[in-house]
């Protein structure tokens, strides 16, 4: 007796009219007649591929960190070469070096390291102004009432805690007297880079005189003369209005808005409403 016997292809679960239920599944060669090690492989493959994303968005961010430290380091330098504070103060400042220092300020910014820099704990302490733009209030307010014929602004320097901050001008009357002019100012916060600066008051401390820069056949007179205003008969509450100095209420008379276009540990920048910058660096004194 004969019998017949079909034989028929080998079940094949990868077919047109039957995809693979996942394209992953698929990507490895998961389905009949498919050896198995091939699949291990690819997943060798995929984690190898993995590891390398991961190490190559480490390098990019490690990358852009050092461009951030070379930008900033590259802009110290611009201020140096251009004079410092004294050269900025004096005008002696050219334009090729203010465009150079412009320049170089907003290659830093764009690698701004602080989204939300306006409630930053980073923005308080105490900062020293580098660079500054004719919209500087503190600036002009100085400037204007202490020309350089009379005085010398050495330094400023920003004190910002509390929603509250105190700009200090320290100047140099006749190369001789030293005095520190103060404003006190309310900051607002507007937005996650937008603040409102309200100025409160102004105080003009009392006088210092550095004996040491009266010249030498002056120095006697100058000792008599200050032993003889120091015995005069001056009522307290003047003497204690002298002492601390004079204030000069502002009522809100002065304000402005600004952004923070650049905050880290070390270096604050802010621009006004006209776009003029504005450099701070973190000073090491408390």
């Amino acid at each position: 007796m004969a019998f017949s016997m079909n034989l028929h292809a080998p079940l094949s679960f990868y077919s047109p009219s039957f995809p693979p239920a996942s394209p992953f599944l698929a990507s490895i060669g998961v389905f009949p007649g498919n050896n198995l090690r091939n699949g291990k492989t690819h997943l060798r493959t995929c984690r190898a591929m993995v590891q390398q994303t991961v190490q190559g968005g480490a390098s990019a961010a490690f990358a852009k960190e050092m461009e951030r430290l070379s930008a900033k380091e590259s802009l110290l330098l611009a201020f140096k070469d251009a004079g410092g504070f004294e050269a900025l103060v004096t005008g002696k400042i050219r334009d090729m070096q203010r465009i150079d220092v412009n320049e170089r300020i907003i290659g830093l910014e764009r690698l701004n390291p602080t989204p939300r820099p306006t409630t930053s704990p980073v923005l308080e302490g105490r900062w020293n102004i580098k660079w500054f733009g004719s919209g500087s209030p503190a600036a002009n307010v100085v400037l204007e009432r202490f020309p350089p014929s009379l005085a010398n602004l050495s330094r400023l320097d920003v004190l910002i805690k509390d929603s509250y901050a105190n700009i200090t001008a320290n100047l140099k009357l006749l190369n001789s007297i030293e005095s520190n002019f103060i404003l006190s100012a309310k900051l607002s916060v507007e937005g996650p880079l937008r603040m409102k600066e309200e100025y409160v008051e102004g105080i003009l401390e009392s006088p210092k005189v550095n004996e040491e820069t009266v010249p030498q056949v002056l120095r006697g007179v100058f000792g008599q003369a200050m032993s003889s205003v120091q015995q005069l008969p001056v009522p307290v509450p003047v003497r204690d209005a002298v002492s601390s100095g004079l204030k000069i209420p502002l009522g809100g008379s002065f304000q402005r808005l600004f952004i923070i276009s650049y905050l880290d540990e070390d270096i604050l920048i802010i621009r006004d409403s006209s776009g003029l910058p504005e450099v701070l660096t973190r000073s090491d004194s408390v």
